[in-house]
Parts: C-alpha cells; sequence; structure tokens
C-alpha cells in the first residue's frame, strides 16, 4: 500500500468501479428501516468475495468505520453507518445453490430470502424462516440479527437453520465457522457467536442453511375472544394442549379495530365489537393436520366468542388481511410509533399485557399491541405525534417502562429486530456489567481496531431525538 495515498484514493486504486463516492449513492446507504441517515464516506459494492478481504485489510490498517449492509430493511439502525466510513453493501453477492441430497442450501449473503425460499420449493424442500421482510431482506441481514417470523413458534428461527458460515474477520483475513456436516463439535462455535452479532464481530459472505421437507397440508383459523388477557390465556392453553401451530398470532383489541377500519366488506367479524383475535395455522401430515383442525375447532366453540376456518390459499389469504393491515392501521393512532418486538416466556405473557394496560393509563397513549405469542415475541407500538412535547416525553417514558417491565418478567428486550441503535440505551436494563464486560472483551479480541459496525449496542443512542428521513422504502406497509 502506498503511503502517499489516502485510503479512500487506495481504495479506488485496488477496486475501481465498485466503489462509488457518488452523493445519490451515499444517501441510498445512509439509513435503514429505522430512517435516520448517517453519511459515509464511500459505498463498496463487491461480486467477489476476496474483495471483501481487500476492503477489510486498508480499513484495519487505518482504522475506517465498516458498515456492512444487505436490504437495509433493519428496523433498529444497525445498518445505518453512524460512525460514518465505508459502507459495504453485499445485495449483489446473491447466488444460491440448492443441494437436494444433503438438504442444504448455499447462498451468498445479498441472496433474498423470498429467492431462497423459491429455490428450495423446486427442489419439494423448505426454508422455514419466514421473516415479515422476506421479499427484501437478504440472508446476510437475517443472519446478522438472528431474524425470526411468524413460524418461530414451530419452526424456530434463523439460528436453528445455519449449519456453516465464511467470511472475514475485521483484519480482511478469511475464515470458516462450521463445516457442511450433519455433526461439529470442534472448537469454539464462533458461528454461533457471529449469528445475532449485527456485523460487529466479522462480515459473513456465505452462508449455508438447513432445509426440510415441504408440508402436506394446511389450515387457518381466526378466532376472537372477549378481552385481551382470555386471549393469551387461551394462546397458552393451546399449546399446552398439545397442539403444534406454525403460527400462533395475536391482536389486541385496539390493533383489530384499526384492521377493521382498514378493510372493507371482507372483516371477518361483526364490525364495531371490542375483539382480542388469535390467528392459528396448522401445518404438516395431512393426517396431523386433520386431527389438530378437529382439537381446535372444539377448544374454540368451547372457549371463543366466534371463529372462521380456512383450508384454500384464497380463503386463508383473506383471514390473514386482518394480520397485514396491522401495522397501517397503527398510524390513524398517531403519526409517529415505537415499535418495541420484547419476549417474554410463555407463561408471562398475561402479566406483561397488565403491565402495557397500565403504560395507556400513565403514558395518555394509544397502544397497540400484536405479534407472535406461540413464542412469546409481542410486537408493542407505542404511538404518538412527533410535533407534541408532551407526547414525546411520555413515549420516551413509556418505552422505558416497558423495558424495565419486560426484563422484570425474566425477558428479552428484542426478540427478534436485534439492538441496533435503537434499544442501545437499555442494554444495561437487560445486561450486568459482567455480561457487558464479556461481550466487550469478544468485541476487542475479533476487532482490535473497533472498525465493524461501530456505535452500535454500546453507545446509547436516542432514536426519539433525531428526524427521520422522509423516505418511503419497498417495505413500509401503505
Amino acid at each position: 500500500m502506498s503511503s502517499g495515498k489516502s485510503p479512500l484514493e487506495l481504495l479506488k486504486d485496488r477496486l475501481g468501479s465498485i466503489v462509488s463516492i457518488e452523493s445519490d449513492d451515499l444517501y441510498s446507504v445512509s439509513y435503514d428501516g429505522l430512517k435516520i441517515s448517517f453519511m459515509p464516506e464511500a459505498v463498496i459494492r463487491p461480486v467477489d468475495e476476496s474483495t471483501i478481504g481487500v476492503v477489510l485489510k486498508i480499513a484495519n490498517k487505518f482504522k475506517i468505520p465498516v458498515t456492512t449492509r444487505g436490504a437495509g430493511s433493519s428496523l433498529t439502525g444497525s445498518a445505518a453507518p453512524i460512525k460514518g466510513g465505508w459502507v459495504l453493501d453485499l445485495s449483489l453477492m446473491n447466488d444460491i445453490e440448492i443441494d437436494e441430497g444433503t438438504g442444504i442450501c448455499r447462498a451468498g449473503a445479498g441472496a433474498k430470502i423470498i429467492d431462497i425460499q423459491e429455490a428450495a420449493e423446486k427442489k419439494g424442500l423448505r426454508y422455514p424462516p419466514d421473516p415479515s421482510s422476506h421479499k427484501w431482506s437478504t440472508i446476510g441481514g437475517n443472519i446478522a440479527c438472528n431474524a425470526g417470523g411468524l413460524r418461530c413458534v414451530k419452526y424456530g428461527v434463523t439460528r436453528d437453520y445455519v449449519i456453516s458460515l465464511k467470511g472475514y474477520l475485521a483484519n480482511g483475513e478469511a475464515v470458516s465457522w462450521g463445516r457442511d456436516t450433519r455433526k461439529f463439535a470442534t472448537g469454539y462455535n464462533i458461528r454461533d457467536l457471529w449469528i445475532g452479532s449485527e456485523g460487529t464481530l466479522g462480515v459473513m459472505t456465505r452462508a449455508s442453511l438447513r432445509l426440510i421437507p415441504q408440508a402436506e397440508d394446511r389450515c387457518l383459523f381466526i378466532a376472537s375472544f372477549q378481552s385481551e388477557p382470555e386471549a393469551l390465556k387461551n394462546a397458552y392453553q393451546i399449546l399446552l394442549a398439545g397442539i403444534t401451530p406454525s403460527v400462533l398470532e395475536f391482536l389486541d383489541c385496539l390493533t383489530v379495530k384499526g384492521a377493521e377500519n382498514a378493510m372493507s366488506d371482507d372483516f371477518p367479524f361483526e364490525r364495531g365489537g371490542k375483539q382480542a383475535v388469535l390467528l392459528v395455522e396448522l401445518d404438516g401430515p395431512m393426517l396431523d393436520v386433520a386431527q389438530q383442525k378437529v382439537q381446535l375447532t372444539r377448544f374454540f366453540d368451547k372457549n371463543g366468542i366466534g371463529f372462521k376456518f380456512a383450508s384454500e390459499i384464497e380463503e386463508m389469504d383473506a383471514l390473514w388481511n386482518v394480520r397485514r393491515k396491522c401495522s397501517s392501521a397503527m398510524f390513524e393512532l398517531g403519526n409517529a410509533k415505537l415499535n418495541e418486538d420484547v419476549a417474554v416466556p410463555l407463561d408471562k405473557l398475561e402479566p406483561l399485557y397488565l403491565c402495557i394496560e397500565n403504560l395507556r393509563k400513565t403514558s395518555g397513549l394509544p397502544i397497540a399491541v400484536f405479534g407472535h405469542v406461540g413464542d412469546g415475541n409481542l410486537h408493542v407500538n407505542i404511538m404518538y405525534d412527533r410535533g407534541d412535547d408532551i407526547h414525546r416525553e411520555n413515549a420516551k417514558c413509556a418505552v422505558q417502562q416497558l423495558m424495565e417491565d419486560v426484563v422484570s418478567l425474566n425477558g428479552a428486550i428484542s426478540g427478534e429486530h436485534g439492538v441496533g441503535l435503537a434499544k442501545s440505551s437499555f442494554m444495561e436494563i437487560q445486561f450486568n456489567k459482567a455480561e457487558i464486560d464479556a461481550m466487550k472483551a469478544i468485541k476487542k479480541a475479533l476487532d482490535p481496531n473497533g472498525i465493524l459496525n461501530p456505535g452500535k449496542w454500546f453507545d446509547p443512542f436516542i432514536p426519539w431525538e433525531h428526524t427521520p428521513e422522509k423516505v418511503r422504502l419497498a417495505w413500509d406497509h401503505k
């Protein structure tokens, strides 16, 4: 490396046209789903893995911050370059290979989840993780935040399907964590350390993913209950009864009211009622689905105030429309929201909801709740008016209290979105000093110069003190 040139000049000399410093290019990677912008100095869009080693060797020598991103669909700011520097955009590294014999998908970090799912389905296989951003989000991003989704209750999260990873350390050296074997009990499990690390410990370039056979049959129930605690109690009872849904979703009364207002004549229940809702999808062998369908029918006849059933794709889509309308309907309650993806043990769901009801009273704000009740992961949407000083302060106090309540119930401040910037100020609620010091020591060992996605996790950041960009992203709810 010539000492007479700047790091950026060295980078452009080595990599040429894949390095851009055009203002439009830089702005497009300056924010993610959190929509808070921080301008980088350059964006690099590699198509060859070895390029990444070159980028990191230069960045590490000159201590240039490097933020890795895929689609930028993170809701927490984890892909936003808060320290500037260089953005490493891996979205063009999107090749996919399906190995039918071993049931493994090998994919580049930039491969979209929907493309992985469709490639697997063509071979009679299935990649179960199904985050709501699956049409846009990449496998690299999903692994970075250990993404969840609707079907976690039966099939688990991204971590459960990662067999091995390839990538680069901060110093540009290539590494492989795990191998494409059914068993691997050799050395430290750094593969799992990278999963969920949000790009702070290395740059993942390729993943080998476990696939499973496709389900023979599917059906969907949507059931209503007189109150939220009643719906939550029945969700837990469904699991205790030995029924294994692929999806078990909860919508509180405020959410259902919003969905009702957003829908036309296809709302499945009587309008104007105050009701909480469960969506339950079954899948698997035809005989198992048939048996559990009978069980659920009897269960809802006894415990619910009404339910609908669908087994055809078109009918199922119509019922799913209630859930799809949730996020967009939130904005009838306020022009800004704090969407917290908290998770608690299943037996703590009712106590958590009582805490949320108390927050509504103390904050005076509408707080709508929906989400993946089957695995204890609820989306708490604190709605407020961004232009109102009192609203902003009440929202800030409400989210702080919510996190304290969640941790007191032995829960997690994030179940699937990750920490990034948005939840960094709550890390000391979740972890004690010894735990945080251990994480910092791991970071120091793998990234001694602190160049990989700096400014995340351990540096408190207050998102509501920043004005979001006025942009509409592909995955924004209409």
